[in-house]
């Protein structure tokens, strides 16, 4: 396995196994938020897979919260990771550049929502947490289709295809939720919305995922280039 720095021309390229080990964490990252999120429904008694959504799991006063938390947060440390080396397989491109700081952000962003600003429970009284938790999902949420925007132009067609596809879904599946989003403050029931967010959010972690592959391969094949031009 190599460890050393390959230098290339005037460029110092990082460290091919620090580089994958950052890399696989974009496919750690899916992998352990959908466990969380598994964990938490078969935690939390009475919970509701297909109407409530993946924020109750995390809310103040879930049964859940303290288990799943940390598992949730360790996955947006994976998230930040992954976007470093992101950001250093990147090169010079400069789409693939701002992918790694919007996936960065996503990852800050998503660990401070579920850390300082859970929601309330549905039948509990809405507080400023609850304010703060709208406003930085809705952010999370433009962070989330810009990273996969500039993700898919930096690859080849066929991943800017599917981001294309993933970008649809995430509409598609995300107003469908949101319709549902003022239900919840009136505690009025709020079917199907559990399978919609999950299509929605399921449907980004799988593309990080997709994502980190494709990076991984094409940093394997960049490198036996340069091996051989040497």
């Amino acid at each position: 396995m190599e460890t050393a720095t390959i230098i290339h021309g005037k460029k110092e390229l990082p460290s091919l196994t620090v580089l994958k080990a950052l890399l696989t964490c974009g496919i750690l990252y899916p992998l352990l938020y959908i466990f969380a999120d598994i964990l938490g429904t078969l935690i939390y008694e009475g919970y509701d897979y297909t109407s409530q959504n993946i924020s109750e799991i995390l809310a103040i006063g879930s049964p859940a919260r303290h288990v799943v938390l940390p598992l949730f947060n360790f996955s947006d440390l994976l998230l930040l990771a992954f976007a470093i080396g992101v950001f250093e397989s990147a090169g010079q491109k400069r789409m693939l550049k701002i992918a790694a700081v919007l996936l960065a952000f996503c990852a800050i962003t998503g660990a401070l929502t579920s850390l300082f600003f859970p929601m309330n429970l549905r039948d509990a009284p809405k507080t400023y947490s609850d304010t703060m938790h709208i406003i930085l999902t809705s952010i999370l949420v433009l962070i989330i289709l810009g990273s996969i925007g500039t993700g898919a132009s930096a690859l080849g067609k066929q991943f800017r295809w599917y981001s294309i596809i993933t970008i649809a879904v995430l509409f598609t599946f995300g107003a469908l939720t949101g319709m549902q989003g003022p239900r919840i403050g009136t505690g009025a029931p709020t079917p199907w919305m559990g399978i919609t967010e999950r299509v929605n959010i399921y449907g980004y972690v799988i593309w990080v995922l997709v994502f980190a592959v494709n990076l991984l391969r094409n940093e394997n094949e960049k490198r036996e280039e340069i091996k051989l031009n040497l």
